[in-house]
């Protein structure tokens, strides 16, 4: 593990000696404890550790903390950088960020208006970004771009780790060979085992044995969905297994909230199943919408035609809530168990919310619901 995080470290940040890495993960999540400690103090590497929200007390919180200790690599997250989006420019303001060299994503595929955001206006189109795909169960970095040495592709996490090798099957184990508009287009497995590759699960070796080597024989069953483009890039769609039936169609949520971000104005989105009439399961979407202030009807039928062009008719979210947030843990994951009771109209027992980053916003969306 610590061989793998130190390997990866050093070179998907380009790692040079003297340099200041501000990793934003919670400590408990697997980056924090991968990219804030294992990784950078084996290298040698200064690691700036915060612990806090980066929009308290305002959200100039993380240009504060790049500015005052001269950060020269910056690793967060998507849901981080939708949420600063938000509030602006105005926090970037006086500002200094020219120290930074390298900047990072992590823990979900960034969508294009964020990756552009975050380009121009935190790297001042100076920084290579990098886009990494991996898991807790991976323990470092499996698929990403090199800063400064390989490409990047907004939304894709383009290439694997030298030693990495990913294949992309179909539901029975069977190599995908064949491309879709020219993308290859499967769930993901990888190959052949690396250092820090889960060996077991506490407690528990026969769950470990079944869910991530049983799938498929002789493969590492990630559970995540990609697609591969001609030059060998891949992007992780989402999980597989989070799947609704409508009208007998299955459509993954991970693959509509993908059409819904497409949209120019959308921040973030969450899409989860409710019980339909007529089509056995309904889609119900949660949306995030950077103008609040436009014509709410003629901005769902914007959203509606780009699901319809991404993926077609039959994937149309039945609702669209505009929220102004999500309900999210500290280390930014979108609690959908939430928003499904929600949408099914069970805002009665919605469990502990009490974790949650901010369990305001659940009433928020409980009195929005449609």
């Amino acid at each position: 593990y610590m061989v793998y995080t130190n390997y990866t470290f050093v070179n998907i940040f380009n790692y040079q000696p003297g340099q200041i890495h501000f990793c934003t993960a919670d400590i408990g999540w697997i980056t924090g404890h991968s990219y804030i400690v294992y990784g950078p103090l084996s290298a040698g590497a200064t690691s700036l550790m915060f612990e806090g929200v980066p929009t308290w007390p305002d959200a100039g919180r993380f240009w504060e903390i790049v500015d005052k200790y001269k950060v020269n690599i910056l690793y967060t997250a998507p849901t981080a950088i939708r949420s600063l989006m938000s509030y602006g420019l105005g926090p970037l303001q006086g500002k200094d960020l020219s120290s930074l060299k390298v900047l990072g994503t992590v823990g979900e595929p960034i969508n294009e208006e964020a990756w552009h955001w975050y380009n121009e206006n935190v790297g001042k189109k100076k920084c290579p970004i990098i886009d990494t795909w991996w898991q807790t169960e991976t323990g470092g970095c499996l698929i990403t771009n090199l800063a400064g040495i390989t490409p990047s592709k907004p939304g894709w996490a383009t290439l694997p780790m030298p030693g990495i090798q990913p294949i992309l099957v179909d539901e029975k184990g069977v190599e995908i060979t064949e491309a879709e508009d020219g993308v290859f287009k499967g769930n993901l497995c990888i190959k052949f085992p690396w250092p820090s590759l889960l060996r077991t699960t506490y407690g528990d070796h026969e769950r470990c044995r079944t869910n991530y080597f049983a799938t498929y024989e002789n493969l590492y069953f990630t559970g995540d969905g990609a697609l591969k483009d001609e030059n060998g890039f891949y992007r992780i769609t989402g999980r597989v297994d989070d799947v609704l039936n409508v009208s007998g169609h299955r459509i993954g949520t991970a693959e509509v909230e993908n059409a819904i971000n497409m949209h120019a104005g959308v921040i973030e989105s969450a899409v989860v199943g409710y019980p339909h009439d007529v089509k056995g399961q309904g889609i119900y979407a949660y949306v995030i919408y950077s103008n609040t202030h436009g014509d709410e009807e003629l901005t769902r039928k914007d959203i509606l035609q780009t699901v319809t062009r991404m993926i077609g008719p039959i994937a149309k979210p039945d609702k669209i809530q505009f929220v102004n947030g999500l309900p999210k843990t500290r280390s930014g994951k979108i609690m959908r168990r939430i928003l499904r009771k929600i949408a099914e109209g069970e805002t009665e027992n919605l469990g502990d919310t009490s974790t949650l980053l901010d369990p305001g916003v659940v009433e928020e969306i409980k009195n929005g619901h449609i």
